[in-house]
Formats: structure tokens, C-alpha cells, sequence
């Protein structure tokens, strides 16, 4: 694939020295935490977490944090992501996938492309969307899923979720392959469910693959077995993803030798000692880089206590 990190026992660059992403391409039948216990025993890190729960039934991007870059997992899941679904129309299952219980059977037979066509404009835009009951989501303290395990079904809340683009593939009767790209909180199963339903019959997911997810895409990923290669041959880090790969809607700035030791110390600068007067808002970041281009700090604006506040310092080796 293009784009990917070539791996080899050359010099780490110095961003990594901190820790940095792993764009996995998550194999089918490994859950999201499978991924992360593999890989900490591969990179022999102490902490390390994904980006965004992949179902094990789906496959393809899976970030994963680890090291400095777990302390900002929260841009990870900023932008939007990309799937591509296959789906089955004529029966329902308890998981909404191919994994579950069958449910429900219905004749499909009446199904057209023009049919499919037009329900997909329900699924396009903002709109509320029921989360399934196999789901990580809480009530009263407890997973879904596992009620759902005990044969328990409660009522879920509609939740808004934004679909920007969704566009029809592939239509061989009763398989559908979609493209979709949507925001955060989506289920992908519970829109195959859902078409079938808009269709007048029933539908499930029965393949999944994420191609995108935020600043990480399908093409530039790597497997488990490359990144336990590159550990074998000297550092994993040579196939990873530098920290501040999640930090570009974030302005920029170089620091001083003289500032840098004022960062690495907590000390906050001068309201002056960044960008012009009126440049910057109360509350705005900016990315702190050493004069060697190592990236150092996350610094946010507070005019009111006179300066920039370090809010996230990295070690420079």
C-alpha cells in the first residue's frame, strides 16, 4: 500500500520518542482490545488504547495509541469516517450482523436498485438514529450487550448522528455494498437494519470495513505482522505515525532554545512571546515545536492570567 512507513533498523526520527500511532488494518475476528494486548506485548509499552471500537465481525482502521499519544486519544476520534458495508436483505438478527440469532425472515424479491436508490436518501444528513442492544453503551451501570446476552431488551434513546455521503456500490440481489462517510456515534449495523426495514423487509450486516477515521486511512496502514516485524528488527516506531499526525487543525509555532526551557519547566510565556497582538482568543492552542522540529508542548491561550499555560509537555530525548 502507498504511503506506509517502509520498515528498517534506521535512526528513529525524534517525534517518536515519545510514543506515537499505530494505523492497524485490524483482522476479522479480533475485538478492539484483542488488538491493543497484542500489541503491548509487541511494543512493550505501558500504556497503549485504541481510537474507536471496530466490532471484531469488521476489519480495517483501527488507530491505536500508544505511550505520550494516549494522552491525546480524545483528537483521534476528531472528523469523520468512512466505512464500507455489505449487507444481506431478507432476515434480521438480534446483533443487527451476521454474528447473531436470526429473528426475523422476509421476501426480498420486490427489491430494486431504484427501491435501494431511493431509500438511501433517508440516511443522508443529520437524523436520529436508535443504537442496537448489542452495543457498549450504558444503562444503569451496565452494558447493553450484556443484558442484551441475557435475552434483556430495554429502550435506547435516539441519538443524532450526521451521514455526509452514502452511496450505493454494488446491488447483486439480496446482497447490498455500500460507501458511507459519516460523524461520530454511527452504527453502521443499525442502518443495515434500518434500510431493510425502510425497504419493507428485513436486513443484516454481514461484512464491514472501516477506510478511514479521521487522519487515518486504510492506504497507509499496517498489520500486526508488520509492526512485530519492525519490533524484531529493531523499534516498532519505525512503522508508526508521528503524535502530532491528530494535532494539525492546530496552528503552529516554533520556539526559542530559551522558551523551550521555560516550557519544559511548566513556565507559561508572555502574552508577546507568540504570534501578533489580537492574532489570538482566549482558549486557542497552538503546537509548541523545539527549534530542531520536535514537537514539545500544547500551549492554550489565557490572556487573563497574562500568558500561554503549557497544557500538554512532551520529553525530548
Amino acid at each position: 500500500m502507498t504511503g506506509k512507513p517502509s520498515i528498517s533498523e534506521g535512526v528513529v526520527r525524534a517525534e517518536f520518542g515519545a510514543g506515537g500511532y499505530l494505523n492497524i488494518n485490524k483482522p476479522e475476528g479480533w475485538a478492539s482490545t484483542d488488538v491493543v494486548r497484542k500489541l503491548k506485548g509487541i511494543t512493550q509499552s505501558k500504556k497503549i488504547g485504541h481510537g474507536g471500537t471496530l466490532d471484531p465481525l469488521a476489519t480495517g482502521v483501527l488507530p491505536i495509541c500508544v505511550d505520550a499519544a494516549t494522552r491525546f486519544a480524545d483528537t483521534v476520534l476528531l472528523g469523520t469516517k468512512s466505512y464500507r458495508i455489505t449487507m444481506k436483505l431478507g432476515s434480521s438478527t438480534n446483533t443487527y450482523d451476521s454474528t447473531g440469532e436470526t429473528m426475523a425472515e422476509s421476501d426480498w424479491s420486490g427489491v430494486t436498485q431504484e427501491k435501494v436508490v431511493e431509500s438511501l436518501e433517508q440516511f443522508t444528513g443529520k437524523f436520529d438514529q436508535v443504537p442496537p442492544m448489542f452495543s457498549a453503551l450504558h444503562h444503569n451501570g451496565q452494558r447493553l450487550y450484556e443484558l442484551a446476552r441475557r435475552g434483556i431488551e430495554v429502550e435506547r434513546p435516539a441519538r443524532p448522528v450526521e451521514v455526509l455521503n452514502l452511496e450505493l456500490v454494488e446491488f447483486v440481489a439480496p446482497d447490498l455494498v455500500l460507501d458511507v462517510e459519516c460523524g461520530h456515534g454511527f452504527y453502521a449495523r443499525t442502518l443495515a437494519h434500518d434500510i431493510g426495514e425502510k425497504l419493507g423487509t428485513h436486513a443484516h450486516l454481514t461484512a464491514l470495513v472501516r477506510t478511514h477515521a479521521g487522519a487515518f486511512r486504510l492506504e497507509d496502514s499496517v498489520t500486526i505482522e508488520q509492526v512485530s516485524e519492525a519490533a524484531e528488527l529493531g523499534d516498532w516506531r519505525t512503522v508508526a505515525m508521528p503524535i502530532d499526525t491528530t494535532l494539525q487543525h492546530i496552528a503552529k509555532t516554533t520556539l526559542t532554545a530559551e522558551f523551550v526551557e521555560m516550557v519544559k519547566h511548566g513556565r507559561q510565556l508572555a502574552v508577546g512571546d507568540i504570534g501578533k497582538p489580537g492574532e489570538y482568543q482566549s482558549g486557542d492552542r497552538i503546537r509548541a515545536y523545539t527549534p530542531e522540529d520536535e514537537l514539545l508542548a500544547i500551549l492554550i491561550f489565557e490572556p487573563e492570567k497574562l500568558g500561554w499555560r503549557p497544557e500538554k509537555v512532551l520529553a525530548v530525548i
